[in-house]
């Protein structure tokens, strides 16, 4: 029987790793784990795009069996350092980290080097429902948009994104804006308006079968999920995003402040 052997700690250059690499202070962990970080400190040597070794070579290599190699190569799979490409498993790049901010997704995108874009899903028009006309400031029943639209980096899908929007705001959103370029963009070169502030809010989810087909991810892969009510600079109210990010290819930034009175 393989005895499982502790993995070693993390270099110092790690600091997001776990404390004593998730060792438990009574020093016994799963096999999986002591594989998984094992694979870990493996794709530290290789890079980007570079495939992993077969799951035989890797169960011989690090001793345990195949159904346990596995696991750890879901968790890291799920934590975004593997990525599944057709049959194999190669070495993910790092996750983009998006601002918490008004800047817009290809904002974003761009400042790490990568190429934002959106395919378009669907443009709808509709009356607006009442809980939607609070968000808004219309009354029901004012016409409104619904903007459906899958989020890319490098051509990769990473995300969908939903938007409302009054009609009057916009009114020529089906014929003068390009569906893969940004919205705000359009919003501030096009008409004139500004953002003047916002109301986020972030959980975590699990995409809807819908959700996960349209990303291109497994169902139970964990999701970032964005809620954002915006204004523009008179304090009026603008628009309402939701906003689904993968959580194995993204992570969020912010800058805190002291608290005034704290």
């Amino acid at each position: 029987m393989n005895t499982p052997h502790a993995p070693h700690t993390p270099p110092a250059q790690h600091p997001g790793a776990p404390v004593r690499s998730g060792i438990p202070e009574h020093g016994r962990i799963p096999k999986y784990y002591a594989a998984k970080v094992d694979i870990a400190a493996l794709l530290d040597t290789l890079g980007e795009g570079q495939p992993l070794p077969a799951e035989r070579d890797l169960a011989q290599r690090f001793e345990v069996s195949r159904e346990t190699l596995r696991q750890a190569l879901r968790e890291l799979i799920l934590e975004g350092r593997l990525r599944r490409l057709g049959r194999g498993t190669v070495v993910a790049g790092p996750k983009l980290a998006q601002p918490l901010s008004l800047a817009s997704y290809t904002e974003g995108v761009r400042d790490q080097g990568r190429r934002p874009g959106r395919q378009l899903i669907g443009l709808d028009r509709f009356p607006c429902p009442p809980v939607l006309a609070v968000d808004l400031g219309l009354s029901a029943g004012d016409p409104v948009w619904h903007m459906e639209r899958v989020l890319l980096a490098d051509d990769e899908r990473v995300g969908l994104e939903s938007t409302y929007v009054a009609v009057e705001r916009v009114p020529d959103l089906d014929t003068a804006f390009a569906p893969d370029s940004s919205f705000y963009a359009y919003l501030h070169e096009e008409l004139g308006i500004g953002f003047g502030d916002a109301d986020e809010r972030l959980e975590t989810v699990l995409a809807t079968p819908r959700e996960a087909l349209l990303i291109g991810t497994p169902g139970a892969l964990p999701m970032l999920l964005i809620h954002r009510f915006s204004r523009d600079t008179t304090g009026r109210p603008l628009e309402r995003v939701r906003s689904l990010y993968r959580g194995d290819r993204f992570s969020f930034t912010t800058h805190l402040g002291p608290r005034a009175g704290g």
